[in-house]
Formats: C-alpha cells, structure tokens, sequence
C-alpha cells in the first residue's frame, strides 16, 4: 500500500526546478536586505523631511554600491543577484501598465499632450546629441536621454534590458540624475518670483523638468493646489510616454541588443522584436482602460512593482565597478546637467505658449 503521507508526483515540485531556485536564495536574499534597508532610509525621510528627497531606488543603488566596494559577493551570491538585476526588472516594468489609463491622456487635453509628447521627443534627440559630443558610449547616451527626457530612474531602468546596458551604465546614470533631480526640486521654486509664473504656468514647468512623481509633489505643494495638479498632470502624461519609447527602441534599436536569428538576418515580427514584459506593459495598461482590472488591485500592483524595481538597483548596485562610473562621471554630470538646462529653457517657451 501507498503511504498515505505521500503527495501525488503532480504536486511535487520538479527536482529540477528547485536545484535551479536554490542557488538563486542566497542573491535574492542580500538584494531583499538592501531594498529593505532602503525603504527604511526613505520612510526616516518621509518623516523628518515631508518627503523623500532621495528614493529608495536611489539608495537601493547607492547601498549596493557601497557594499560592493567594500565587499564583493562570492560565486554563491552571482546567480540570484543577476536574476534580481533583470528578471526581477522585467516583470516590475510590466506591472507598471497597470497604473496607466488612456484616458487620463484624452482628458488633459490636445494641445497639452501634444505639446509635452513633441518637447520630450525633442529633449531625448537633444540629450542623445549632448552625451555622444561628449564622448560617451551610444547606450550610456541612450540611458542619460530617457532617464532626463521622461521620468528618471524609472526610465533607465525600463530601457535598459532593452538595449543591453551594462549594470555600470545604469548605475552612473542613475546615480549622477538621482543627483541632479534633487537639486531641481530644491532649486525650481526660486524661479516663481523670478519669473513671476502663474501656478499653472510653475506646474507646467515641474512637470515637465523633475523627474519622479514624489519629486513633483515636493516641488509643487509649496506652490499651490493648481500647481500640484497641473505637475502632476503634466508628469504622467511624460510617464504614459515610457512605454511606446520603449517598444521603438526594441524595434528599431536591435543592434544594442545583437539579437540576430540562427541564420544571422534580422527579427522582423513585432513579438519577436518587443521584450515580453513591454508587450505586458501595453496588455496590463489597456486592462485597466477598460477596467478589466479590479481597483482593489491596483495598490498592491503598484507595490509589486516598486519593490521589485529596488530588488534590481540593489542588485545592479551589488555588480557596479566604481572604477567605471569614475572613469565617466565628469562626462554623465555635464550630459545631464546640460540637457537638464536645454528642458527647463525649453519648457519655459512651452509655458508663455500654452498657459
């Protein structure tokens, strides 16, 4: 007779799967550490501060490094810590079509979105043209484009398993923005009385230059009611753009990535071509659209997402060689910086045009 303690075969796991899970704890449970670590940071800003000036995404990476430059991970650490890097990065970008809905673009507005659509078009052209003058590689220029032109850390995050970025790119990248972006927040204010802006018109022009959504809050709140709901308007609309950006540089980007077929001619159906997780993207952001997806769902998604999205810059920090970011770290500043003045000056004509 059977033992009766014994599970049918169907519902035992595959031997298989779990040699391959097991030597994935380890790494996943160092960059688990970081990101909590880093939530932590950002929960004592919150408090003292009002708001976190420094995200924990950015501490993620920061923390990472850190640790990387004082100890490096043994073999035993590498494979959960590369799949942290980018399984993990992959499903939080699919997740974040979640927190979109078309409709929120029709309801701002044509002129609006168009506007915003043509000056962060405009802004990833002018940003890539300033990192390749200044010498750095096409996909670090890549990187410093979209993370300035849409939403930060954020975007260099998406758009970096699309192009193949190497985990030193993404980090200095991001590091150098993470940098700059609060110094924006800080700074921008000061040009309401020097400009003497409307507070649809300083709204405007927060959600056009900070980077990340609790950046603009910080940003807009001491301005006013309008101020903060016109920022934030004007910043998801630049979000809403991260994943068609996206799907074209998958398209027309093959060559970051080198994925060529067996038979060495290039990919040209669409699925082929688009990263799963960005055909996600779209699948999940028409879901919510058509309220497909429950509301009660969309706070834990959104959670998911983030969480996942620190696990891979505490991993991507973990790998950093600080040599490389030093190397780099003069060009990346003054890349950033520059297109960062080219948008504000940019989004000021947008302002005195439109509001």
């Amino acid at each position: 007779m059977p033992n009766r303690f014994d599970s049918p075969d169907e519902v035992r796991p595959p031997a298989g799967t779990i040699r391959k899970a097991v030597p994935l704890l380890w790494g996943i449970t160092l960059c688990a550490l970081v990101t909590v670590a880093s939530v932590a940071i950002q929960a004592v800003e919150q408090r003292l501060l009002g708001h976190p000036y420094i995200e924990a995404i950015v501490i993620a990476i920061l923390l990472g490094t850190a640790i990387r430059s004082v100890w490096e991970p043994g073999p035993r650490w590498h494979a959960g810590i590369a799949f942290s890097a980018k399984q993990m990065l992959e499903v939080a970008v699919a997740l974040l079509g979640a927190s979109l809905t078309f409709a929120a673009i029709g309801a701002s507005g044509l002129a609006l979105v168009t506007s915003v659509a043509v000056l962060v078009i405009l802004s990833l052209a002018v940003t890539y043209g300033i990192g390749r003058t200044l010498g750095l590689p096409v996909r670090l220029s890549i990187l410093v484009a979209c993370g300035n032109s849409i939403c930060g850390n954020s975007a260099i995050a998406a758009v970096a398993p699309v192009i193949g970025a190497s985990r030193d790119d993404v980090a200095s990248s991001i590091s150098f923005t993470a940098v700059l972006g609060v110094i924006v927040v800080l700074g921008l204010p000061l040009l309401i009385p020097l400009l003497q802006l409307t507070e649809t018109q300083y709204g405007i022009l927060a959600g056009m230059t900070v980077y990340a959504v609790p950046q603009v809050l910080a940003a807009t709140v001491p301005a006013g009611v309008v101020s903060t709901q016109i920022g934030t308007l004007v910043k998801l609309i630049r979000v809403m753009m991260l994943g068609p950006l996206v799907a074209c540089i998958a398209v027309f980007g093959r060559s970051l990535r080198g994925d060529r077929t067996p038979d060495g001619s290039w990919r040209t159906k669409f699925l082929q071509t688009v990263p799963w997780f960005i055909v996600a993207f779209f699948v999940l952001a028409t879901f919510r659209s058509l309220s497909l997806l429950p509301e009660a769902a969309i706070f834990p998604i959104r959670k998911v997402a983030n969480v996942l999205t620190i696990m891979s810059m505490a991993a991507l920090g973990l790998g950093v060689d600080l040599r490389v970011i030093g190397r780099v770290g003069g060009r990346v500043t003054a890349a950033v910086t520059l297109s960062l003045l080219f948008l504000i000056v940019a989004s000021l004509g947008l302002v005195r045009y439109i509001a």
